[in-house]
């Protein structure tokens, strides 16, 4: 038997999965990491942390299921995006923390750039909303406030990387500086349409091009790791939700899935021309084989499943995750208690930097279930807005919804989500969407499957939640939602 491995480093965990050639799971392995929060808005790991914990799940994962290093035939790679880690060439030693793609400390910078009128050149070139969200501005941010680090940029000494980068460099001893167009064309810097750094934008933000790695296909070789003192070669990388895109066989145009993680990604695929948004969404590049360069058009939530977290964490209202379904069952509604969970700002269609989370509705009789089901019910509602700017740009009406991700194991959720869009939500039977597109984007480039067409024969549907809700009740609910929404806008100075 042959395999692949597939690692899935995200947000707060390090993921490694182990998929066999007729794309069962073979084993599993995760670990969560620190989370840092240096001030209000900020968000930090430390790259150390993120290396060494996918590091620990890639051997545990062979070490339990006794696999050997030698019947691996490829590694995929798929990452949290638009995380910005910066570190020495010589040492390898991190220079700051990775800055997470959640942190909005560079929202000034971004402004500055909309100031300078260079807004409109970004969504052109970039397909992408100026926002802090992406990596451009952080990369600035470091070369702006560690000490040399301009200086070793400019030589080629400190080098850039999101966190595919950051991996495939460490896990290949230093030989490959690389990333692929699906990281790439998320950094703010980069130019969808001719596929290469945008200097104007390199300029503006006086980012040295020495510091950029090479930006390559999806699937194909790039380097080997050494495991077990085998060289086991890392053949597949793309961004979580574009790696999600591919592993749902999201290969034509208008199929889309939606992803229920940190935050919450939907992704509906438009071919090879990348189509322009008049509702906030992203234009982006989507994962692809044998040459070709695909789009999408993608919606993004900033704060999905990371509310949950949070009600675990700091509120201490539920002690594990799963702890979320039992109580938002116990309720019969909310109570009329909204919960907008704009921690880090609000994404699509809004894109405002400065929102805030709020709860609103509370009353005398607001029990811990009524808050509990609103945080779970606020991934849902944000879906909506998703599905809802998809239709208006692409055209798209969806027939049924394609979930995948953490969350979309909360059953309480994954219904709740198709009463309020009015149209079935289809969870995978392999659940692990994003970790199985890039080992597909691995295995094809190893002659592990032959094309997209002998995937799309693997992929079948699991669990159907059917919507149950009155339309009429769905609109009331979603009105509400919008008035909660109202409330969080531009809260932060």
């Amino acid at each position: 038997m042959k395999y692949i491995l597939a690692l899935d480093q995200g947000t707060t965990s390090s993921r490694a999965v182990l998929f066999d050639e007729n794309q069962n799971i073979a084993g599993i392995s995760q670990r969560e990491f620190a989370q840092i929060y240096p001030k209000e808005g900020w968000v930090e790991h430390d790259p150390m942390d993120i290396f060494t914990s996918q590091y620990s799940v890639l051997l545990d994962v062979i070490a339990k299921t006794g696999v050997s290093p030698k019947e691996i035939l490829a590694i995929g790679i798929a990452n949290q995006r638009e995380t910005v880690i910066m570190w020495d060439k010589t040492s390898g030693e991190p220079i700051y923390n990775a800055i997470v793609w959640q942190c909005r400390r560079t929202a000034g910078i971004v402004e500055k750039l909309v100031a300078d009128g260079l807004g409109g050149y970004i969504r052109e070139k970039t397909g992408l909303v100026p926002d802090a969200y992406f990596s451009g501005t952080k990369i600035k941010w470091i070369l702006d406030h560690v000490d040399g680090a301009r200086e070793k940029a400019v030589r080629g000494q400190a080098l850039f990387g999101t966190v595919d980068t950051w991996l495939i460099w460490r896990l290949t001893a230093g030989r490959a500086h690389v990333t692929d167009y699906t990281n790439a064309s998320r950094t703010m810097i980069y130019d969808i349409r001719k596929l290469e750094w945008d200097k104007t934008l390199l300029e503006a933000l006086d980012i040295p091009a020495a510091c950029l790695p090479e930006v390559i296909p999806s699937s194909g070789v790039c380097g080997y790791a050494a495991v077990g003192g085998v060289k086991i070669p890392v053949a597949g990388i793309a961004g979580d939700q574009q790696a999600a895109l591919f592993g749902q066989c999201c290969f034509e145009p208008g199929e889309s899935k939606s992803t229920y993680g940190t935050g919450c990604f939907l992704l509906t695929n438009t071919g090879g021309t990348p189509a322009e948004s008049r509702n906030g969404l992203l234009t982006t590049v989507a994962a692809s084989v044998g040459g070709e360069i695909n789009y999408a058009l993608e919606g993004s939530v900033f704060t999905g499943g990371a509310v949950v977290q949070w009600l675990r964490d700091e509120l201490h209202l539920i002690d594990e995750s799963a702890d979320t379904e039992y109580f938002a069952a116990k309720a019969a509604s909310t109570g009329g208690v909204y919960l907008v969970p704009a921690f880090t700002g609000l994404g699509v269609p809004y894109w405002d930097m400065r929102a805030r989370g709020c709860i609103i509705g509370i009353t005398r009789g607001t029990k811990r279930e009524h808050i509990v089901r609103a945080a779970v019910e606020s991934i849902a509602y944000q879906t909506c807005g998703l599905v809802d700017a998809i239709k208006k740009d692409a055209g798209i009406s969806l027939s049924a919804l394609k979930a995948d991700g953490g969350a979309s194991r909360n059953k309480f959720l994954m219904q709740f989500q198709a009463d309020l869009l009015g149209i079935p939500v289809v969870c995978p039977t392999v659940s692990e969407s994003t970790a199985l597109g890039a080992a597909y984007l691995a295995g094809l480039a190893a002659g592990m499957w032959s094309g997209t067409k002998e995937l799309t024969k693997f992929w079948k549907p699991g669990h159907v939640y059917a919507p149950q809700m009155d339309g009429e009740d769905a609109a009331k609910l979603l009105a509400g939602w919008d008035k909660a929404v109202g409330r969080s806008l531009g809260w932060a100075e």
